[in-house]
């Protein structure tokens, strides 16, 4: 059989191993001083003021959700996005109301959001998706008084103009899961400018100390100094993933452009799209399917892009706003192909030689 192609290979090498010898050698392996200056590292590196790290970016959410006090509360939340952001709405006991997405960018809009909120929102939840920011004006809605909860899990390194991803949102959550731009094994972080809410989230994220006092309720989401060391390393080396990941991007796109019923996801002006995941839409109806499954008949592994969640049995009957067509159409067909430093120029052109071949 063919060799196997990976849909993400991590960047890992004696770097990662130092670090966590390290930690290793000090014998203190929960949070400690070393995931402390992992947080300094991510808020420098995004230039955010604070920065909370945690389990993952989902218990990240969570955290913030609870932190904000939604609880009863309607959260408008992009559709078109992985059932774990809107799950943690819904475990802050906060009301997700679903609300489409850009077909080309497949991030929610400025537009959409402002044909959707009413006299009583308060929050919205956009998704800035597969390395992809958001448009500039999006956090102009910060000006109707709406508090922006971005998740960011996929966009660390993203940049609109000269401001990343992290520092433009009242507050973002990042992930580090081995599928991410750089990794911990798991992972999250939550970055922030506003004092009076990061203190919050770390009261939280620990039991609901704060000083020695347990001032609230709260629980275990704290991230041990081994994952930190790893983090601590990846960090070191994002800018160089980052542009290893744009030049066989580009790669794709060339190859992929000459393809009729392959389209990509389309930046925002003026911003980096870290390629997180190399998504593409098949025009042809009902052709994703049995593309993936030529490529996995290869050795080739795929990934629908991500969810329309009003699609899946879990969100059947959440609120919405309009009839979520765009999400739907991505949802049914996207491919998210490989990605990541072993992969060669040959394995592109075999993956785009199979998809030519079988649209």
């Amino acid at each position: 059989m063919r060799k196997k192609i990976y849909l993400m290979r991590p960047s890992l090498d004696n770097t990662e191993i130092r670090y966590v010898k390290q930690v290793f050698k000090s014998k203190h392996l929960t949070e400690g001083k070393i995931t402390k200056k992992f947080e300094s590292s991510i808020s420098k590196y995004v230039k955010a003021k604070y920065a909370i790290a945690t389990t993952s970016a989902t218990t990240a959410l969570h955290t913030v959700f609870e932190s904000l006090n939604i609880k009863g509360k309607k959260i408008l939340v992009s559709d078109f996005t992985f059932p774990a952001t809107a799950n943690a709405i819904i475990l802050a006991g906060g009301i997700p109301v679903l609300v489409d997405v850009n077909k080309e960018t497949m991030n929610v809009s400025r537009e959409i959001v402002e044909n959707s909120i009413s006299s009583n929102s308060q929050f919205v939840v956009p998704v800035s998706i597969f390395g992809n920011p958001l448009q500039r004006e999006f956090y102009n809605i910060k000006k109707h008084g709406i508090i922006i909860v971005e998740d960011a899990a996929t966009t660390l390194g993203a940049k609109i103009g000269h401001k990343f991803v992290g520092s433009l949102a009242d507050i973002s959550c990042f992930s580090f899961h081995p599928r991410k731009i750089i990794t911990t094994g798991e992972g999250g972080m939550i970055t922030t400018n506003n004092k009076v809410l990061a203190e919050k989230c770390r009261t939280f994220k620990t039991f609901g100390a704060k000083n020695e006092q347990f001032v609230n309720q709260g629980t275990n989401y704290k991230l041990s100094d081994i994952l930190s060391a790893v983090g601590i390393a990846q960090l070191k080396k994002i800018e160089a993933i980052i542009k290893k990941r744009s030049e066989k991007a580009k790669i794709y796109d060339e190859i992929l452009s000459k393809i009729n019923y392959v389209e990509f996801q389309k930046s925002n002006k003026n911003s980096r799209h870290t390629h997180q995941s190399y998504t593409i839409v098949i025009k042809k109806s009902r052709f994703r399917d049995k593309i993936r499954k030529k490529l996995n008949q290869n050795n080739v592994e795929t990934q629908i892009g991500t969810y329309a969640l009003h699609c899946l049995p879990a969100f059947k009957n959440s609120l919405r706003k309009g009839k979520l067509i765009n999400s739907e159409f991505l949802h049914k067909n996207c491919i998210t192909l490989p990605l990541h430093e072993e992969l060669t120029l040959k394995d592109q052109e075999f993956i785009c030689k199979i998809i030519k071949k079988a649209l």
